[in-house]
């Protein structure tokens, strides 16, 4: 295998999470009974770019499947989050009902319905037909297909180049990083503007976000390497900023490289953080296997005590995230009995590798457990809340990530 963006064959594999199933691929009771389809997951840095990627094992259309169960709007505090963002853009941009946004991987719509409601015309792109029918139902017009040169070479024909470009959480998500960003390159309007968000590489690094890495996800991306890939494409980065969402992650701007905004102080900062921080430097990625395996090891021993003591234990959010941690520690049903989720597209399913079963959290009310382990450890308060909400109970909320932490709450 040669590097995704520079063809480098100056790879070296520094995390092997064993074999897993695709973290989305959730199944039914029938699907239960046929075999299930593991692919290996094992990461490697590129000592040219310094592009962190997964191997070449399954296709994007074997992930983002029809079926695909991930929806954006689920999640109240990512709902917060983007109608900020809009806001933030129609200021910064100057927006207007002239202009024109496109979204690229709009999922179900969640981000530009807020565009509809201002009236500023917009465009989703979203390949999977799960979510691109949640979109129209709330009226946000969507390309069901998936994007690159191709795509942005016909919408640009046709006149559909845009002032604002948004990819939120889909730039990890793509195989082929230089024809996706050629894409990027042919929609934006002269003097437009690209916002990408992606969990930041230094944040996985640093706090052992191992459980972020799944085959839906292709790259692991820093501020130094998205800056190479744009200026291969003629793009540049002219800001940058770090976000809270996803465990810590960054939003860039991009333009055209010949555009005249000058490089915020930010984003030199930010460039020089994960240069300190040894992102550049094969020792730091050469660390980060025995890190993971520590944490699948204290989450295991805490499973396996509260079994040995009698009490149960769930889980809450299934999340592609807490797939990767539960299938590379191998936790079965005999550890973990349910997982409560507030996705209607999963409950009643079953999770990929576990087989752990999706309920509704409702449910959660007369259940009697004993612990819960937060697999989406980045919205906790948020799902703290919904479940203190919900029981009386003493109860005791557990995050394995970036280490085993529980604490006992009870309220009066």
């Amino acid at each position: 295998m040669s590097c995704r963006h520079c063809s480098s064959n100056q790879l070296v594999q520094f995390l092997d999470l064993g074999f897993a199933p695709p973290s989305n691929a959730y199944l039914s009771q029938e699907d239960l009974a046929k075999p299930e389809k593991y692919f290996p997951l094992r990461v490697s840095v590129c000592m040219r770019c310094w592009l962190v990627q997964t191997e070449d094992h399954a296709e994007a259309e074997e992930l983002f499947t029809p079926e695909y169960a991930y929806f954006s709007g689920m999640s109240s505090t990512w709902v917060r989050h983007v109608a900020t963002y809009v806001e933030q853009m129609v200021e910064l941009l100057s927006l207007t009902q002239k202009s024109f946004v496109i979204e690229v991987a709009s999922n179900d719509g969640h981000l530009l319905q807020n565009f509809v409601s201002k009236a500023i015309p917009c465009l989703g792109i979203e390949p999977t037909k799960s979510t691109a029918d949640a979109s129209r139902r709330v009226d946000v017009p969507v390309i069901e297909e998936f994007f690159g040169r191709k795509l942005g070479a016909e919408l640009a024909q046709d006149d559909l180049k845009a002032d604002l470009v948004i990819g939120n959480n889909v730039f990890a998500h793509v195989p082929d990083v230089n024809d996706f960003t050629a894409g990027l390159k042919l929609v934006l309007k002269t003097g437009g503007t690209i916002t990408l968000e992606f969990p930041h590489l230094q944040e996985l690094i640093e706090h052992v976000q191992f459980d972020t890495i799944y085959h839906e996800h292709f790259s692991y991306l820093s501020l130094f390497t998205v800056s190479r890939i744009f200026a291969q494409h003629d793009l540049r980065i002219w800001h940058a900023e770090r976000l809270p969402t996803h465990g810590g992650s960054l939003r860039v701007y991009g333009c055209h490289s010949d555009d005249p905004r000058e490089a915020s102080k930010e984003y030199e900062e930010i460039l020089n953080d994960e240069k300190r921080h040894g992102l550049q430097e094969i020792e730091v990625y050469l660390e980060f296997q025995n890190k993971a395996e520590k944490i699948k090891n204290d989450l295991l021993f805490y499973l396996l005590e509260k079994k040995r003591q009698g009490q149960t234990v769930v889980a809450y959010g299934a999340a592609a995230k807490g797939n990767t941690l539960l299938n590379f520690a191998g936790v079965k049903t005999d550890l973990i009995s349910r997982v409560y989720d507030a996705a209607p597209s999963k409950q009643g399913k079953f999770l990929p590798g576990s087989h752990i079963r999706i309920f509704p959290p409702d449910t959660f009310r007369d259940s009697g457990d004993d612990h819960v382990l937060i697999l989406p450890w980045n919205i906790s308060e948020e799902v703290i809340a919904q479940l203190d909400e919900l029981t009386s109970r003493k109860m005791t909320y557990v995050k394995a990530i970036p280490h085993l932490v529980a604490e006992s709450r009870e309220r009066e």
